[in-house]
Order: structure tokens, then C-alpha cells, then sequence
């Protein structure tokens, strides 16, 4: 089907106006970036919202804590890792995202505010999310929620962390993951496929910016298939939590998540693939504008009720 009306009116006005990703300097990125969010944002249930932080391997790290509103008993948890190409990204820019998933599911969510390039390159962001979920682990009882219901999600760039994330912790022992939900995830900065060639412009979301973000994550290019930025790489993918895979029609990234997720499957791990007709990268954070974004975390709302509470 063609560009959903909405992503196309979104797509119109960046094209008159300018989209903040295609800025040369990362800090205006960013201001651009957090900007477009009170566009996408929308209310949600009753929560409970706090912020606090853990001790990283490089200094605090912030996290917000969503709680459904007098919930107080042990719950199930997300950790949750926003996208920005490693580069952007906030705990307020995926805050109404992380608002739906808590709220939707009945769980707690922990968003996690990893430290991002060019001012920390790889391995930063992923050595923080490593660490974030072993926290989630170890402090399960002061947050009330419960080691053995432990999911990861990330949309985008946070999609390659929470999938780089459960490689990680399989092949360490680390803490049980349960479930895995990648939103347009970065899968292989080394990917040459159809929606790479087919919606290299157009879509908001370009190949050279997405490229540049990954230069400025991992400035060398030699890099870009070390199986820790490129999780299709790894060496095996048997023993992997089972996953939720969503992707978009006209989104550069749409095979890699496609390839990975038949890459799961391949290797036994139960995998549920979307791709959402007519949606651009990004879509899932667009709530405010995109109706399909509340399409896809309801989507996931539904995985994780199956995963926790059947």
C-alpha cells in the first residue's frame, strides 16, 4: 500500500520545514529531536512515575520508573531502551511510549537513560544497558517486581541494544530475560537489502543519516560488523528469549528486522513478526500522530499479557 496519509503529512512537513535528524551538528539533532516529541505525545492511564538512578560502570544512571496507579504488589517488568540512533533519545522523548506499555500491560517499565555518542562511542550505551538489566535483577525486591518476569524492549537503536543486551546475558549467565521486543530494530550496520536501496529517502529517516549516527556510535567503519552493534552477526542465536519483532513498509530498516527475525526463528526461538502497512521508522513514538503507533505498542501490550500473565 502506498505512505499512510498520516506519515505523509508528517513527511510533507519536514520537507517544507526541515527534519531536525539531517542537522550536521548532534546538539541541534537532539534540540530537534526532543522538540517533535510534544507533537507525538498523548495521555495515558493512571501511573505511578518516579526517577532515580544506579551506579553504572561509568558514573549514575538515570532511570524512570512506571507503575500502574496502586499497584503495589510484585509485577512483571520491561526494561526499556529508547531509540535515537545512539545518538538522540531521552527519558522524555519515549516517556508517553513507556506511559503505554505500563499502563496497557499492567507492569512496570524501566526506562533507562544510557549514555549516548559521540560523546561516549560504543561500547558505552551497551555496557549501561548490560548493567541496567543486571540493577533491574539484583533490586528486584525495592522495586517490587519480579526476577523471573523480566522483559527487554528498545525501539530503533534501543532495539539493537535490547537485542544485543540478551545475547550478552546468555552468553554470560547473566539474569533470565523473558521476552524480547525489538521495534524497527538496527540489526546489521552491514546490510545491504531492498528497504536499504528501496526507502533510502523519502521516509524521514534516510540512509546517510542513519549512517552518520552509526559513524558517530562507532567512528570505525572496520567495526561495523562486531556482533555487539550488529546482533545478526552473532556467532549463534539459539537460547535467545523469545521475541516480538515490528518493523515498517517505508523504513530503511524493514529487512534487517525481517532477516532477524527469521534468524530467531531459524535458531528455535519463537518469534512473532509485524510489519505495519504504509508506517515509516519511527512510527511507534508518533502515537499523537500516527494512529498505528498506539496500533503497535497495543500490539505489544497484548505479547507481553501473554508472556507474564498467561
Amino acid at each position: 500500500m502506498p505512505v499512510h496519509p498520516q506519515c505523509a503529512a508528517l513527511i510533507e512537513t519536514a520537507a517544507r520545514v526541515g527534519t531536525p535528524l539531517a542537522a550536521p551538528d548532534h546538539h541541534m539533532v537532539r534540540a530537534g529531536y526532543e522538540a517533535g516529541t510534544a507533537a507525538f505525545a498523548y495521555d495515558s492511564g493512571p501511573l505511578t512515575v518516579t526517577d532515580t538512578t544506579f551506579a553504572g560502570p561509568a558514573g549514575p544512571i538515570g532511570v524512570r520508573v512506571y507503575r500502574p496507579a496502586g499497584k503495589t504488589e510484585v509485577l512483571p517488568a520491561l526494561v526499556f531502551y529508547h531509540g535515537g540512533g545512539w545518538v538522540v533519545g531521552s527519558l522524555d522523548s519515549h516517556d508517553h511510549l513507556c506511559r503505554h506499555l505500563a499502563d496497557g500491560a499492567g507492569i512496570v517499565v524501566l526506562a533507562i537513560d544510557y549514555r549516548l555518542a559521540p560523546e561516549h562511542p560504543f561500547p558505552a550505551a551497551l555496557e549501561d544497558s548490560i548493567a541496567a538489566m543486571q540493577w533491574a535483577a539484583d533490586a528486584a525486591e525495592t522495586l517490587r517486581i519480579d526476577p523471573r518476569r523480566i522483559a527487554v524492549a528498545g525501539d530503533s537503536a534501543g532495539g539493537e541494544l535490547a537485542a544485543c543486551v540478551t545475547v550478552a546475558l546468555r552468553d554470560t549467565g547473566g539474569p533470565d530475560i523473558r521476552f524480547q521486543i525489538l521495534m524497527y530494530p538496527v540489526c546489521d550496520l552491514l546490510a545491504d537489502n531492498s528497504s536499504i536501496r528501496d526507502n533510502a529517502e523519502g521516509y524521514l529517516l534516510t540512509v546517510a543519516v542513519y549512517h552518520k549516527m552509526c559513524l558517530w556510535y562507532q567512528p570505525d567503519r572496520s567495526q561495523w560488523g562486531d556482533p555487539r552493534i550488529s546482533p545478526q552477526r552473532a556467532e549463534s542465536h539459539r537460547g535467545l528469549p523469545a521475541a516480538l519483532v515490528q518493523t515498517a513498509e517505508f523504513d530503511p530498516l524493514r529487512d534487517e528486522g525481517l532477516t532477524y527475525a527469521e534468524t530467531l526463528r531459524s535458531a528455535g526461538v519463537p518469534v512473532e513478526y509485524q510489519c505495519y502497512a504504509g508506517m515509516i521508522h519511527g512510527f511507534a513514538r508518533m502515537g499523537g500522530k500516527v494512529d498505528d503507533g498506539k496500533t503497535a505498542l497495543d500490539d505489544a501490550v497484548a505479547a507481553l499479557k501473554k508472556i507474564f500473565f498467561s
